[in-house]
């Protein structure tokens, strides 16, 4: 039998029994009364929409937007010099990428000789180890006939 399932008798816990505190009722004061000046309250204005409804509302002013402060001139002499640095910039990046450009097309054109050293090189071993002046073929005599290499000399 598992433990869960053995026959015990319950235990005597002590219990506390809560209950809840009401709160003491909020009083709402009545909002004050603004008085309001006959000067600030707009005024209705209607407009009758050309299938004869008639729409009532307040007319609002629209709002301006606050003045923009004038910048303060920039001298020609800052804008110069400004342009000056820039200009400078590019041509410092344009002469570090040149300078790229050149080591690279430096280096394709050292592959290439290197290619073409190779497959040069590579013709005249053929043409000085290869079978210069004599045929490599085998001599058979057969019935008094001299076959050289499928040619036929009789």
């Amino acid at each position: 039998m598992h433990p869960e399932h053995t026959p015990r008798v319950p235990a005597q816990r002590a219990v506390e029994v809560h209950q809840p505190t009401p709160l003491p009722p909020v009083v709402a004061a009545p909002a004050p009364v603004v008085p309001v000046q006959l000067g600030t309250v707009p005024t209705v204005a209607s407009i009758v929409l050309p299938d004869g409804r008639v729409v009532t509302g307040y007319a609002i002013d629209p709002m301006q937007p606050e003045p923009v402060a004038p910048k303060p001139p920039v001298s020609r002499a800052a804008v110069n010099v400004a342009l000056g640095g820039v200009g400078f910039l590019a041509v410092c990046s344009g002469l570090l990428l040149l300078t790229t450009f050149i080591a690279a097309l430096a280096a394709f054109v050292q592959q290439l000789v290197i290619l073409a050293a190779v497959i040069f090189g590579g013709w005249i071993a053929v043409q000085v180890f290869g079978a210069s002046g004599h045929r490599g073929g085998t001599t058979v005599n057969i019935r008094k006939a001299v076959i050289k290499r499928n040619h036929f000399h009789g």
